[in-house]
This record gives structure tokens, sequence and C-alpha cells, in this order.
């Protein structure tokens, strides 16, 4: 049986361009695949017909040759022939994709020529209050930065790359594989020119080509009010320089916040203890409590008992960016009463004189408790 022309296998006219012809093999590569085709039997067969016709009038030459001598340009070796199938273990249609179009799918292009250089992380504590107000820290980090000798360019005369003549300009080249299907095109990134398109032909002696330097740079951090543990800041072009005027990566900073000695927080809400005496929490008395904005006067009242929790509002931490109206959290404080130790003969008989004087030996509380052991151990 004589072969179908090369071109009605494709569906593309004689004068068709590389565009054309990749547009259509791929079109009818991903409607006869064996693999989305399972219940019609001569998908396989029609699948490898359009492969042996991509794979001749792909390649330049071997399109010449047909153009000019047709089928009889690659009789007894043709290009569906010959094939080595004893390397190819299966897959699936997401396999054969990648193999045939290189991961691009779609046809993109996987040229680095637009890439820009990498991101770095840094990790910065900030004390208590200057993450609760905010604060500009300076920073120290090694980056790449641009070549002060070149301007970046790459290049010890500072004129333009020179288009790689393996490429073209493109980045891509197309590497030719024998399949089980067939001889495939693969696009691969450029090796002469790393996949950029451009070469150097006079590269700078400073930064050998890249166009970049390392360098320890100082950079300006500003930390908002509000923020928390493990906050993560951007500082936009503050990584590590592109090669070649590229655009710079990206900073990111990860914050940690140092401890306090007075007060700790749970999100916007500050927490804080203080130590006041028996007299104080008994009778009620006007003492003074540390906050982030200094100290406050506050009046405890009478009675009060131990762990006891009030709440000053608006003295904790502001929302971040201003959230919630740039309102803040509140601040809790908790009460510990202070039992005094080495007391005088005196004052252990003034003591003993106001227990005589209340009647009792115990607190309310204390005798509730010990209620409850007579109840459930007797005695």
């Amino acid at each position: 049986m004589s072969k179908k022309d090369y071109y009605e296998v494709l569906g593309v006219p004689r004068g068709a361009s590389d565009d054309e012809i990749k547009k259509a093999y791929r079109k009818l590569a991903r409607q006869y695949h064996p693999d989305v085709n399972k219940d019609n039997a001569d998908a396989a067969e029609k699948f490898k017909e359009v492969n042996e016709a991509n794979a001749v009038l792909s390649d330049p030459e071997r399109r010449r040759q047909y153009d000019q001598f047709g089928h009889a340009a690659f009789e007894g070796g043709g290009a569906g022939g010959g094939f080595d199938f004893s390397g190819f273990t299966g897959g699936g249609v997401e396999d054969i994709f990648d193999m045939f179009f290189g991961g691009a799918r779609g046809g993109g292009q996987r040229s680095n020529a637009a890439e820009r250089g990498g991101d770095l992380r840094l990790n910065l504590e900030v004390g208590f209050e200057e993450a609760a107000f905010g604060v500009e820290k300076e920073v120290k980090i090694k980056r790449s930065e641009p070549c002060s000798n070149c301007h970046g360019s790459g290049s010890a005369s500072g004129g333009p790359a020179d288009v790689c003549p393996e490429c073209h300009g493109s980045g891509q080249i197309k590497v030719m594989q024998n399949t089980m299907f067939g001889r495939m095109v693969n696009v691969r990134p450029c090796p002469k020119c790393q996949g950029e398109g451009r070469i150097i032909k006079d590269p700078c002696r400073v930064c050998n080509g890249t166009g970049c330097v390392r360098n320890t740079a100082a950079i300006k951090v500003r930390v908002p009010a509000g923020v928390d543990e493990g906050t993560r800041l951007r500082v936009s072009g503050g990584g590590d320089a592109g090669l070649r005027g590229r655009p710079s990566g990206d900073l990111y900073v990860y914050l940690s916040i140092a401890p306090h000695k007075l007060f700790t927080r749970d999100g916007q809400t500050v927490f804080c203890e203080v130590p006041i005496s028996i007299v104080q929490a008994t009778l009620g008395a006007e003492i003074e409590v540390p906050t982030l904005d200094g100290k406050v006067s506050f009046k405890v009242p009478e009675g009060t008992q131990p762990n006891t929790t009030f709440r000053l509002k608006g003295k904790g931490i502001p929302r971040l960016q201003g959230i919630g109206g740039g309102s803040r959290g509140d601040q809790m404080v908790k009460v510990k009463i202070v039992v005094p130790k080495n007391l005088t003969g005196k004052q252990k008989n003034l003591l003993k004189a106001f227990a005589d004087e209340t009647g009792d030996n115990i607190n309310p509380e204390e005798k509730g408790f010990a209620k409850l052991l007579k109840n459930l151990f007797g005695g």
C-alpha cells in the first residue's frame, strides 16, 4: 500500500510554515492518541502516521528531501522505520505530551530570557514595643547586585548582547528523539546561551559577563505597627539582581518578637501581672499599672480576691495596618496578692487580733472548703 502524502496526513498545504505544521501536528496527536481513543482500533495506526509525517516535515533538511523526491527519499530507512522500542516503558497522556512538547503545552516558550533575579529570605527579631508601634530597621544582607563596571550589561564595552548563533535568539533548540511512535521533536533550552537567546562576546572581567556581583547590601525594612510573631514582610526588589539588567527578585523578611520582662500578648491583647498587698486587696487602693504607653493609675476595689483580672480598654496592640479603624486591643491586668514574710511580733499580734475580731480564723471560702471535706470524709 502506498503511503499518503505527508502534507495530506497533517492537513496542511505544501507551503505551510513551521508554526502551521507544529499546530496541525499537536492537534492531531491529541486527537488520535491511543490513551484517549481506547475504543478506536485505528487510532494507534493513525497516531503513528501523524508522527511519521511530522518527523519529516518539522526537520528542514528532511522536508527539503521529501519535497524533491517524495517518499523515495527515505526508502530503506524511512522516517517511520528502524525505531528502537526497547527504551520505552509506557506512561499516560501526560508523559507523552511532555515528551512531545518539552513540557510546554500549547506551544509556550521555555526560554528563561525574561526571568528576574531570585528571592531572598531574612529572619529579623524586633522588640516587643517595636512590634506594637512599628519601627524602621536597617538590615544587612548578601545579595547579587548590578555590576558597576559594566552597569549590569555583562559586556566589557557596555554594548548589547548578540543574538545566539545556535538558537537564533529563541533560547531553544529542537532535538530529534526516537520513540515507539516515531521520530519526535523535543524542544530544550539552548546550551550555548543557556536559554537566554543572546550571548556576550566581550564579557566584563569583573562579573564574567553575568552583569551581577556579590555584595553586602544595607536595606531599610519598615515594620508596621501591630505585627505579630511570624509576620512576613515583602521588600520589593530587595532580592538578587537579575542577569544582565533583568529585574531583581524580592526580599521576604520573617519577624520574631523578643520577649518582654513585664508583658506577654495574644494577638492584640496584652497581659501583665501586678503585685498588691493584703491590705490593698482588702481595703482597696489606687495603684500604678505599667502599660505600653507608660504608667497609669488604677483603683483596686475593696475586697479584691487573688488572681482577679481587670481590663484596661485600648491599652493593647494596635490593629495591623489600621484594620478596625486604627483601634487597639486591650490590656488585661491580673493582681497577685503578696503574702508578707518575716513578720515582727507586733505585726503577728495585730493579725491575731484581727482574726479574733472577725470571730473566725478562716475566711468564708476556706469555711466552705472545710465543710466540703467534712461531708466527704467525716470528722
